[in-house]
């Protein structure tokens, strides 16, 4: 009898602790939403300014809305230096501040570009004389700025597509507009208020700029690996505090 009842008890005490170690499951759900909207109009944007052949550096390929966009750098032949200092802007709409960390480009090919970032979209970017803000982020297939760096930090934007803001402590004194291009079908700015980013030139991530300018180099050697089109992708990489 005794022995029964030591086998009832290990019994109840081994369902007891299979109850309390017992995996619980439940569902619920949450809902979600994102909105796919054009590259100009995104929370990080992007902008034309400098004008090639056929419009905008920066243009739109395929429709207007659900197309991608490139920068379209011309023909030019060996030996040849061409700089846009204002090939394309971006602009943060987010709500806080957004880092560029580094750049670098994919291509079948050599590249023989260059890229910088830089606040005054007049200025040649290749000289700090020219242009004391300038970064310089890339040279044909070398990156220049690694991914542990930060290289141009964008004040936090307003969501506003239409504007970007030179000065984000006030933001309608400082406004500027990114007018539509019916033709490259982008916005873009021909404004050359110089912009700062948040640790430049004493900026703080009250008073810098939502938007900076990139330049873009080709420098085409006399002696080229081949003739012919030359393509590939720019990938910009970026960093942010999700903290407001």
């Amino acid at each position: 009898m005794k022995f029964r009842k030591k086998i009832m008890i290990t019994a109840v005490l081994f369902l007891v602790v299979n109850m309390l170690i017992a995996t619980q499951y439940a569902i619920t759900k949450v809902g979600y939403e994102y909105v796919i909207v054009h590259p100009s109009d995104a929370n990080i944007r992007y902008i034309g300014s400098d004008n090639t052949t056929g419009g905008r550096v920066l243009r739109m390929v395929g429709s207007n809305t659900t197309g991608t966009l490139k920068i379209a750098l011309g023909n030019w032949s060996t030996g040849t230096n061409k700089i846009y200092s204002a090939a394309f802007g971006i602009v943060n709409e987010e709500d806080v501040p957004v880092s560029i960390t580094h750049i670098n480009v994919s291509s079948a090919d050599y590249s023989y570009m260059q890229i910088w970032l830089h606040g005054n979209r007049e200025a040649n970017a290749n000289s700090n004389l020219t242009d004391p803000t300038s970064v310089f982020m890339f040279n044909n297939g070398t990156v220049i700025n690694t991914s542990d760096t930060i290289a141009w930090t964008l004040a936090a934007g307003d969501n506003n597509p239409n504007t970007m803001c030179s000065n984000v402590s006030n933001r309608t004194i400082y406004r500027i507009n990114t007018t539509w291009d019916n033709t490259s079908h982008v916005r873009y700015s021909l404004n050359n208020t110089i912009a700062y980013g948040i640790g430049m030139m004493g900026r703080t991530a009250n008073n810098a700029s939502d938007y900076v300018w990139v330049q873009i180099g080709i420098d085409i050697p006399a002696s080229v690996n081949s003739s012919g089109m030359y393509m590939g992708d720019i990938w910009i990489h970026y960093t942010a505090s999700t903290q407001l």
